[in-house]
């Protein structure tokens, strides 16, 4: 195959491309699950968005404050888009604090450790990889929490009502719900090499890379996404628990103070 994933056939790439958008997009619909709205948008932002990376990466890869930025922006991209799906508003920017919590500390210990090389080729793959899943995790438990809060609100009252304290009461109706983001995280774990081949580990036999080293660095990055999107649940419940993450001003939508 020499290395090629997938043929450079613009027209079939672009047709099978319209084709699997046109699918998702009509059984959503038909199904009643939602609008094909949101999928076309996906679709349409995708392509415009790996196709802005693709002409910039080559650059950002080859200087190390350019890394840096691009980190960063990854993450204030992840920080908005937990921020809109949880419906937080301008709160929502807590959010932010779950996504890096656990995300700094292991990429950072990924090159302490000298697992991982400061270079742009290595640092951003990884920790794309960690903040992606950071922000899955910290939109899920944020969403369970706080629809929990909503449908759960006259336990809560009752907690209040028994002595507990505002923080307490939402920490015991909020942690069970919010640990469920955790669910994909441990499922991918458990069935690596079974299920599924991340990507990790693809990236690297396509690159030529020996089995066992790509199966070393899929192991390490695997382990890693399970602390940091522990790490993020954990913050969530604290964020929640505490007032700084709430949805406000929405119909329908449980206030606390």
């Amino acid at each position: 195959m020499g290395g090629v994933v997938i043929a450079t056939d613009w027209v079939r790439l672009l047709v099978v491309c319209l084709v699997f958008t046109a699918v998702a997009g009509a059984v959503v619909r038909w199904a009643g699950l939602a609008s094909p709205r949101p999928v076309v948008r996906a679709a349409v932002r995708a392509v415009a968005q790996l196709a802005a990376v693709s002409a910039v990466i080559t650059v950002v890869l080859a200087s190390l404050p350019l890394t840096a930025a691009f980190l960063v922006l990854m993450a204030g991209v992840a920080t908005g888009t937990s921020a809109a799906r949880t419906k937080t508003g301008r709160r929502g920017t807590w959010v932010g604090a779950a996504i890096l919590a656990g995300t700094v500390p292991a990429l950072a210990g990924l090159v302490v450790s000298g697992l991982v090389p400061v270079r742009g080729i290595a640092l951003v793959p990884i920790g794309g990889i960690l903040i992606g899943g950071a922000m899955t995790a910290t939109t899920l438990s944020v969403r369970r929490a706080l629809d929990t809060l909503r449908d759960r609100h006259g336990e809560y009252e009752a907690a209040l009502a028994l002595g507990f304290t505002e923080p307490v009461a939402v920490r015991e109706l909020v942690r069970r719900p919010a640990a469920e983001a955790l669910v994909p995280a441990l499922d991918q774990t458990r069935t690596v090499g079974l299920v599924t081949l991340p990507g990790a580990f693809v990236g690297m036999l396509l690159g030529g890379a020996p089995v066992w080293q790509a199966g070393a660095l899929q192991l390490v990055v695997l382990l890693a996404l399970l602390a940091v999107e522990a790490v993020a649940i954990a913050v969530v419940v604290e964020l929640v628990a505490r007032g700084l993450v709430r949805r406000t001003g929405a119909a329908g939508e449980l206030r606390l103070t």
